[in-house]
């Protein structure tokens, strides 16, 4: 499968940003992504942990992993993370930009609970594996290849332990490694020898785009709450209090949110993030993120959008293009 048709390259993406597209849809491409993994620690860690994020850890099993939210009292969200179950402790995973903050409101809340937390972030790095061909990858490297979604496994590699993590990309198979920072390079090295591809960020975030994933801080901000993302899988209902669950179950039993997390085809200028939609001069939606360049002939953004318009047919505006909802993942438009 290719990306772009031969007509549409020459106005789209650059060769190379097309490649690597390519190797993440239909071969392997591998990233360094910025991420800060936290130790839990302490024998109150589950107890505390359950109470301040949105899924279930106390029922968490060893090897497993889940995506969370952290609120705020009033339900909209602070910031985004998985946490893992290696088995004597607790791992965060959490995107670097979000760490200081989360790791203070961590802190906040260590009242008398036993808990210690460790930043670990100096001390590995997560290297990202994604595409069809990303099992070949682990298998030429003698890493496990049958890890189902969110399943995390330590593993020694030519003599240095490593995590293995499956992601839960519903797109396109994923997995991190988990690697000592001082053996980064040669891990990077043999998986592009193994037949990887190298990706870029302009690729990656092409790529976060098309599978319709949210990013915190472009397109979850301060005021979101957490049905208005579409992420349910960030969300347990059975597991008891924690903070912001009083609204979000208030929101799930009053039955939905009034604005969705959705995709968009766009025709005209490509409109800006935070562009507003409208209808009849009516603002009903907001472009969150935008590609930076078409495929196959397609302009593609997210945003959110009023429910009662998420069916496609009133003609919706974006500053002076048209747009089109779209449903999620966007993949589905290339095909």
């Amino acid at each position: 499968m290719s990306i772009l048709t031969e007509q549409g390259q020459s106005a789209a993406a650059p060769s190379q940003h097309r490649g690597e597209l390519n190797a993440l849809l239909v071969g392997c491409g591998i990233c360094r992504l910025e991420r800060a993994l936290v130790s839990l620690g302490g024998r109150d860690r589950v107890r505390w942990l359950n109470g301040m994020v949105t899924n279930n850890i106390r029922d968490l099993q060893p090897g497993r992993g889940v995506y969370n939210f952290v609120l705020t009292p009033q339900g909209h969200i602070l910031g985004d993370l998985y946490v893992f179950n290696p088995g004597e402790n607790l791992i965060a995973e959490i995107e670097r930009t979000q760490l200081e903050t989360l790791l203070a409101i961590f802190r906040k809340y260590i009242i008398m609970d036993k808990v210690e937390i460790e930043d670990l972030t100096s001390k590995f790095a997560v290297i990202g594996v994604a595409g069809p061909k990303s099992l070949d990858m682990l298998a030429f490297l003698g890493l496990p290849n049958d890890l189902a979604p969110l399943a995390i496994a330590n593993r020694d590699w030519n003599g240095t332990s490593l995590s293995v993590v499956r992601g839960d990309n519903s797109c396109v198979l994923s997995v991190e490694l988990w690697v000592a920072a001082d053996k980064t390079e040669a891990v990077w090295s043999a998986l592009l020898q193994a037949g990887a591809e190298a990706i870029g960020e302009e690729a990656l975030e092409t790529f976060r785009i098309l599978c319709g994933i949210p990013k915190f801080g472009q397109d979850i901000r301060e005021r979101t709450l957490p049905q208005e993302t579409g992420q349910d899988r960030a969300l347990n209902f059975t597991k008891g209090c924690y903070i912001g669950q009083e609204i979000v179950e208030r929101i799930r039993s009053r039955g939905a949110v009034h604005k969705t997390f959705i995709g968009f085809e766009v025709e005209g200028p490509v409109p800006a993030a935070g562009t507003k939609i409208q209808n009849d001069g009516k603002d009903v939606g907001e472009i969150t993120s935008v590609l930076a360049a078409p495929l196959k002939g397609k302009r593609l953004a997210l945003g959110y959008l009023r429910r009662e318009f998420a069916g496609g047919e009133k003609e919706l505006k974006a500053g002076d293009a048209s747009v089109r909802p779209a449903s999620l993942p966007l993949t589905n438009l290339l095909s």
